[in-house]
């Protein structure tokens, strides 16, 4: 059993597509005219008014203006101007409506919205990271058979001792314990804290301590301490004594909190002037009820499939993000060579038996398994509609992991959908000839590929082309 402890306060296509020669001969349905009427927020509902072949999704940070405007000046501008294309995609960027009002410097991590909540620090002074309430016996705890305590620092510190809980009526180890440190992911332990009936160290409270060698763990530094025990012997493992690191530069920052949260909140009043000036002029925002943070992209994701049902008709559903280079003529015509259709249908390419990260950016605490359920790698894949109606319908109920990517897995892992395994959804940053889509650009990388696309019709062979 793991008992997580805080320390410190411290990322098919539908049944009603058409063959590809039908909508080249079929006229363009009419479209809706009028300011915002394809981009107003998901807060406000909205008549159904054209159908589209496609909807695209573009997940999209609220302050990604140049990404924005590098998609908008290469394959969106492409689409647009494309004589058929244009009226059968629905292209739009996914911003959640808030942004977070805690500063960065002041959160527990960069990617939530959480605060450090550190109030009046112990300073040059060691601190027991936690222990155990002094009506607590050692009976009562070895029920739990708790060996192994995990932990995350969200301010640096500096170890000084590492203990074990033992009760042993004040006369010390009947049997030798061995506690180790490790960092997480980490093979090799940091340190090790041996204790025996020769050698019990120091009591304090519930827990014997003995010291290492002084450490200094960073911030968003995450660990374990295993308990190595005897068969037969009961216990807990214990935690650590630290020291907080560089004290006087934390006093300085809470100090400096209030006037660093006035100048962030005006900061968002102004990030929220010029998103709803880009949104009035292009009209291809859809703003959704979430605080925009990374750990809230799964979240973001699921209010805009609700915003496609509720608002647009269409068979098919694109997401990709706004890093990656996408290429729709390919995507249709990939539909038309494989006749990629049909109910309950996912296209993309799918990492299998993917293991959960445990920190870190990806770090996922909740999720019990080992290993993922397949997914689709985040540069882009299609689901038909039947899906999105699902998500939609339950998004009330589904619970949301730590990236949008493994969530859409663990989600599609209740209904089975047929998946089509396609390689040319690239899950890494790389060029090949033909590719769907490619992650993780830069706006300067997207612009240039989006040039060589069009001065030799492939984005990676241009030079040998030239030549």
């Amino acid at each position: 059993m793991r008992n997580w402890l805080v320390l410190l306060c411290p990322c098919v296509l539908g049944a009603a597509l058409h063959l590809w020669h039908l909508w080249l001969r079929s006229p363009p349905p009419p479209r809706a005219s009028g300011p915002g009427a394809a981009g107003q927020s998901a807060l406000f509902p909205q008549l159904k008014f054209s159908h589209y072949d496609v909807v695209v999704g573009v997940l999209s940070a609220r302050n990604n203006h140049e990404l924005r405007n590098v998609i908008r000046n290469t394959w969106l501008k492409h689409l647009l101007q494309h004589p058929t294309l244009s009226q059968r995609v629905l292209v739009k960027f996914i911003i959640g409506a808030r942004g977070c009002e805690v500063p960065v410097e002041d959160r527990e991590d960069p990617y939530s919205c959480r605060l450090l909540n550190i109030t009046n620090p112990v300073l040059n002074q060691e601190i027991e990271a936690f222990n155990f309430p002094e009506d607590t016996s050692s009976s009562r705890l070895s029920e739990d058979q708790v060996v192994s305590v995990s932990f995350q620092v969200l301010y640096p510190i500096v170890i000084t001792s590492l203990g074990v809980f033992y009760d042993a009526n004040d006369v010390g180890f009947q049997r030798n314990i061995t506690v180790k440190l490790y960092q997480a992911e980490q093979e090799e332990a940091l340190f090790v804290a041996r204790f025996s009936p020769p050698s019990c160290g120091i009591q304090v409270n519930k827990l014997w301590y003995k010291p290492v060698e002084q450490f200094i763990l960073p911030e968003a530094g995450e660990g374990t301490l295993p308990h190595e025990f005897m068969e037969g012997v009961e216990g807990v493992a214990g935690g650590f004594i630290y020291t907080i690191q560089e004290g006087d530069a934390l006093l300085r920052s809470l100090h400096s909190r209030p006037q660093r949260l006035s100048n962030h909140i005006r900061d968002l009043r102004v990030e929220d002037a010029l998103l709803q000036e880009e949104s009035s002029i292009y009209d291809d925002i859809v703003f959704v009820d979430v605080v925009d943070t990374y750990r809230n992209v799964p979240a973001k994701l699921l209010n805009f499939y609700r915003w496609t049902v509720e608002t647009t008709s269409f068979g098919l559903l694109l997401k990709t993000d706004d890093d990656c280079y996408i290429d729709l003529e390919a995507v249709f015509n990939r539909i038309a060579q494989k006749n990629l259709n049909g109910p309950n249908f996912w296209w993309g390419n799918f990492r299998l038996n993917w293991a959960v990260d445990r920190t870190g950016k990806w770090q996922e605490l909740e999720y019990p398994s080992p290993a993922y359920p397949a997914f689709a790698c985040g540069s882009g894949y299609v689901i038909s509609k039947d899906i999105v109606d699902w998500l939609a319908g339950n998004s009330g109920r589904l619970k949301t992991y730590q990236g949008e990517d493994v969530s859409m897995g663990i989600w599609m892992a209740a209904i089975g959908p047929k998946r089509h395994q396609d390689s040319l959804w690239l899950c890494e940053k790389t060029c090949e000839t033909g590719m769907l889509s490619s992650p993780q650009y830069s706006p300067q990388e997207l612009s240039r590929l989006w040039e060589l696309k069009e001065l030799c019709g492939d984005p990676c062979q241009c030079e040998a082309k030239e030549q």
